[in-house]
This record gives structure tokens, sequence and C-alpha cells, in this order.
């Protein structure tokens, strides 16, 4: 491995686009950050312009390049990692979105879920997933269904369709490439996890036209060039993982029973399950982790959508914070939280609940409360919510006796100390954070030959920190006694 070889990962998220560009020892060389407009049409729908994404992630790229190709190194690889089941559609032959991409978080197919929920064992069975508006496969019909034309112009092979990573594909190979990995297609409601196939069924069940859809190759694969007038130079492209997938692959969860949590604009649990797919019996979601060399790695997920993105409200939402920063200092402030409880379900409740419909609230408020009380309830909903999913798991059967952390919300050690706390098992933080765009970068490199396997990899992950907990049974009780109880009102609606 030579020293001046770098690797690009282009990391799409739900508020921002950021590239970041690694060498081969996993160290951040440079990096570039732009956040874009969220977008609110109705009640529950969410929404972003699939040209701003575009913009905002070449503009960070080439920055980052530019900040890290100084000294003569060079960025042999590009690996792209992004928020999941955002469904965009575009025009073959331009390139031009028909329409906004439909955020993952976004209710509007509630009813179409709903409706089609006594198919919903065979659609486990076929796709590891639960019918819920968080996928993709129902967004897609929304569009071809809602959109002038659109089911014409898809039947006639007129369009495509593309979670983030695949428009991202398309626009940087100059429209060559139109394909996707494994794990982003196991998230579309629409891929069959064990033939490793768009499921015929599941697309004549959601009526979805198959020659919009994608190729599906593996996680590290020749995923073609870029376009040379978009760097100055074709560079390959050689990884593609959604963001909860990469963030595992960054972690070295390569082993069965390693597990993983990030906390980003929401919360993902992932836990290795080799290569066996366990059906969950508590509503968690069989995936797949990663495809290499041809053989599938699956994983049981719990996907909480709101974790940071309960922080960024206090900030854009109540302005009762400037940066989340502020929080640890506020939650450390107080000596308890006075049995205020935040439920933050802004886009509904995700895993194990699966209530689309399901509304925020907080409960406990008197006169003493304060933006410090607001601020932790929304730090502590985060861990009660990672708490429900590791409840769901060990009645699975499966208990973790240790869980990875990573993500933005991490660099909070109050935080990380009350999870511990709360999960009552060690809470390991790596040196590197950034692992959803590190993972994106091994996969690249892994397939560049930087990396000559999963075991070196491996070898390149370091613990920063190990919180363990220090709170004592009944004091655990009692707050979880709050959380659930607040829990059961939001699913009641009172």
């Amino acid at each position: 491995m030579a020293g001046s070889d770098l690797i690009l990962a282009i990391d799409q998220g739900t508020t921002s686009s950021r590239a970041l560009v690694f060498d081969t020892a996993g160290t951040i060389v440079s990096g570039a950050q732009r956040e874009f407009r969220q977008i609110f049409p109705a009640d529950g729908w969410v929404e972003h312009d699939p040209e701003e994404i575009w913009q905002t992630t070449l503009a960070v790229t080439r920055e980052a390049m530019e900040k890290a190709e100084v000294g003569g190194a060079k960025v042999r690889a590009i690996g792209i990692t992004n928020q999941r089941e955002t469904t965009i559609i575009w025009d073959r032959a331009t390139g031009e979105p028909i329409y906004n991409a439909i955020v993952w978080q976004d209710r509007r197919t509630a009813e179409v879920c709903a409706r089609l929920k006594s198919e919903e064992p065979l659609v486990q069975q076929r796709t590891g997933l639960l019918l819920d508006p968080y996928f993709s496969g129902t967004k897609i019909a929304w569009l071809l269904d809602n959109v002038d034309g659109a089911r014409s112009r898809a039947e006639k092979g007129d369009l495509a369709f593309g979670t983030v990573d695949s428009f991202l594909l398309w626009r940087l190979t100059g429209g060559k490439v139109h394909a996707t990995d494994a794990p982003n297609a196991s998230r579309t409601l629409l891929y069959n996890i064990h033939d490793n196939a768009w499921d015929p069924a599941q697309l004549e069940m959601l009526g979805v036209p198959e020659q919009i859809l994608p190729e599906v190759l593996d996680s590290a694969a020749e995923f073609g060039e870029t376009d040379p007038d978009l760097f100055g130079r074709s560079i390959p492209i050689l990884g593609i993982a959604g963001d909860q997938q990469a963030a595992t692959f960054g972690q070295a969860c390569f082993e069965p029973g390693a597990i993983k949590s990030t906390y980003g604009t929401g919360c993902f649990v992932l836990l290795n399950t080799g290569k066996k797919a366990d059906v969950s019996r508590n509503r968690l979601l069989t995936t797949i982790a990663y495809r290499i060399g041809g053989e599938t790695t699956y994983a049981t997920e719990g996907s909480i959508f709101i974790s940071g993105a309960a922080v960024q409200w206090l900030r854009d939402g109540l302005g009762i914070i400037e940066n989340a920063a502020e929080t640890e200092a506020m939650a450390q402030g107080l000596t308890s939280n006075t049995g205020v409880y935040m439920v933050p379900a802004f886009t509904g409740l995700g895993a194990p609940y699966w209530e689309p419909n399901a509304r925020g609230a907080v409960f406990g408020i008197t006169r003493d409360t304060g933006p410090a009380e607001f601020a932790r309830a929304a730090l502590e909903s985060v861990v009660y919510q990672t708490r429900d999913l590791f409840r769901a798991m060990a009645e699975d059967g499966v208990e973790p006796t240790a869980l990875r952390v990573d993500g933005g919300m991490v660099a909070n050690d109050w935080v990380m100390q009350f999870l511990t706390d709360i999960l009552d098992i060690p809470v390991d933080r790596p040196v590197i954070t950034e692992t959803t765009a590190l993972g994106a970068a091994y996969l690249a490199g892994l397939q560049a030959g930087l990396f000559s396997s999963l075991d070196d990899i491996t070898k390149r992950w370091a613990r920063e920190r190990r919180f363990e907990s220090a709170m004592e049974d009944g004091a655990r009780g009692q707050l979880l006694d709050g959380w659930d109880k607040a829990i059961r009102r939001v699913r009641l609606g009172v």
C-alpha cells in the first residue's frame, strides 16, 4: 500500500452532504460538508430537492479532493454511502428528476401500507421488512401514480428509479451507470434478500415496473468511473453501501453477534447474524449487512426515526440552543430530569412499534420546566428508544454483551454514560467516529486492493473510550417505568 493512496468517501445524509478523504491507515485527511433544505409540503411529508443533493455533493467532493491532493497524493477510488430508502425517479434521457426526492422519514403512504397489512407475513418472508411507509416501494408507487404521465413513461422504460446512491452514481458517471448495491436494494420492499434478486411478487403487489430498477451489485464492486469533466480525470467508484450498513462495515462488525448503533438524524442498531437471515418475532428487521464476492452477510436491525433530529428541532424549531454541543452541559447541569419525558415521534414511531401515525409529545412539564429539561429529555429519548430495541432483541433471544457506537451524537459524553447506564452493558466509542464514511472508504479500498481482507480492516479499528454502567438497578427501573408510560400514552394518543 503506497502512502500516497487516498480514498474519497461521499457521505450523502439526510440533512447534509459530506465528503471525507481517508488514507490507507483509516485516518481522515480532509473533509467538507454542506447542509441543504428540508422540505415539508404537508403533514407527515418530507422531501429533498435532488438537484440540491447533487450540487452539494459535487461541491463537497471537489473541496475535499482539492484539500487532500495538495501534497501530491491522489484519490485512487471513491466509495458512496447514503441516506437509505429515500426515493428518486428521473428521466433516462435528460437525467432530470420527475419530482422531489421522497425522504425515508416521509409518511404519505401510511394508508397504502395499512391496506396491505394482511400481506405482511409474506412481505417479511421475502424482503425481511415490514409494511411501513419508511421503505422505498410504496414511495415509488406514489410517484408513478401522482406525477402526470409517470406510470406510462416508466412502463416504456423512459424513467429510472434509485435510492440516493443510485442517483449520485448516475450523475457521477455521466448517465452511463444505473446500479445500486445489495444492502440498498434490500431496503426497497422490492428485493428478495434470500434469492438476491428483485422479487416479481413484490413488484406486482406494489405496482412497480421492473424496467425502472437498477442493476444490483456487491457492496465492493466496479461501479464505473466518474465523468472526467467533473474532477479533471476519471476516478473509479468501487464501493457503495447504505449509511447504516456502511457504519457496520466501518465498525468492523464482521463476526456474527457483533453489534453497532449509529446516532445521526435517526438511530440504527445493526446486529451481524452472519450467513443466516434471522426473522425477528418482535418486529425488528432482517436486512443485508453487506455482500462481498457474491457472499451475503445478514443483520438484524432496529430503526429509530428521530435521534439527532430531536436536537436539531431544539435548535431550529424551538430556538433554545444555538448548536448541538450545548446540550451536554445543559443535561449535566441537572441532578435529574424531574419526570420530564420527550417522545420524539415527529415522523411516527419506528421499531419495534411501527406506528406511522403516532405523534410526538412531552410529558411531565411544570412551571419549573425550562430549556435544560427539554434538552435533557431529547437526549434521554434517544437512549430510551435504543433500550426498546435491545428489549426486542432480548425477546428474540439475543443479548449483546457490548455495543460499538458512532455518529455525531457520540461525542457527547453525557449521552454515552446514560446509554451504558440504561442498557447496563459496556459502550465502546472508537477513535474514528465517522464510521459511515469510513465504511464506504473501506469497501472502495477493498475492491481497489488497498486492503487485503476483512481481517486487514479489523486491525484498524481502535477504541477511544469504554463507558461502563454506574447506575443502580432501582434507579434504572424507575426511569424506564416513566418512559414506558410515556410511550404507551403516545401510542394510545392520550
